[in-house]
């Protein structure tokens, strides 16, 4: 039987989330996606504070979540969810203390399990190279979407930014005369992010011959476009960046994420600083960007142990 199959969510839950939704979205404008995300990990606690005869999440307490997280763990949850999980209830439980509807915060000692976080695959030079060859070889047999495929390698890998960043992306959050594009990322962050010059003369060549076979009346200042003249969506990105990558041999399947941790990857190993690329990667936490540290230290262990006589 399914989790959310034993019990619904009394009006109070409902009415509280319902808040809750509207200060996500309003408050700390998060995106759709994260605003769901939320509301998902929150009506599956409501639920189980349900069965426990917890009808109001004032009613929370310590014991009733550490019983929620168990039961996922129970349920063979993965790690990272069970985090997600963890982070969703303590920030909910503050925000419902903060605003009176608790008179104190139930998550305040809950802890959770951190997420495994397993090295990000990334390509070699080598491999992007070959990538970024191979997309421009295959102009000849389509040349409108073959330019917009070479201009969106191009700024996944020169940017590093992520594929959500990069669909939203509007013809003048483009400066090509400083090279910099500028992204909302997430929370609306706004940040200016560096391409190079292979970058910008892709962007000139889909702009000024690509993109103008594709434009539609409805395209709008959209910078890239999908098939049918609309804004190219996360989906087709991520199609764009798989078939490309397949024609490169011994190079891993990845998808746009791919090349934001090989951009990450290369900018370390080539002698960027933890914080530029922290700045560059628009991450808030220097935590998250110091995981791309130890893939470099991998790089450099394995090729130890390959090179030297006695490793």
């Amino acid at each position: 039987m399914a989790e959310s199959d034993e019990a619904r969510i009394s009006e109070t839950w409902a009415r509280v989330l319902g808040d809750y939704e509207r200060h996500l979205a309003a408050e700390r404008d998060l995106s759709a996606h994260s605003v769901r995300a939320y509301l998902v990990d929150l009506t599956n606690l409501a639920e189980h504070a349900g069965r426990l005869g917890i009808d109001d999440p004032a009613g929370l307490t310590i014991r009733s979540l550490r019983s929620w997280l168990a039961t996922q763990q129970t349920l063979g949850r993965a790690r990272t969810t069970l985090a997600r999980r963890g982070t969703a209830a303590r920030v909910f439980t503050t925000w419902l203390a903060r605003t009176g509807r608790a008179d104190a915060d139930a998550g305040a000692l809950l802890a959770s399990p951190k997420a495994h976080r397993d090295l990000p695959e990334a390509l070699s030079v080598a491999e992007v190279r070959a990538l970024l060859d191979a997309t421009t070889e295959a102009l000849a047999t389509d040349v409108s979407v073959g330019l917009r495929d070479l201009a969106i390698l191009e700024v996944l890998y020169a940017t590093g930014i992520r594929v959500g960043e990069l669909v939203a992306m509007d013809l003048d959050d483009v400066d090509r005369a400083r090279r910099v594009v500028r992204v909302f990322g997430k929370g609306r962050k706004e940040r200016m992010v560096p391409f190079g010059a292979p970058a910008a003369d892709a962007i000139d060549l889909w702009v000024e011959r690509g993109r103008l076979d594709l434009v539609v009346d409805g395209s709008g200042a959209a910078l890239f476009l999908g098939a049918r003249g609309a804004r190219i969506d996360q989906r087709a990105v991520r199609r764009v960046v798989h078939e490309r990558l397949s024609v490169v041999e011994g190079a891993p399947d990845l998808g746009p994420h791919g090349l934001r941790h090989t951009a990450a990857t290369h900018l370390l190993e080539g002698g960027a600083d933890l914080r530029s690329v922290q700045e560059i990667l628009g991450h808030a936490s220097l935590g998250t960007t110091q995981i791309y540290t130890h893939v470099s230290t991998e790089r450099l262990r394995s090729a130890y142990r390959l090179a030297h006589p006695r490793a």
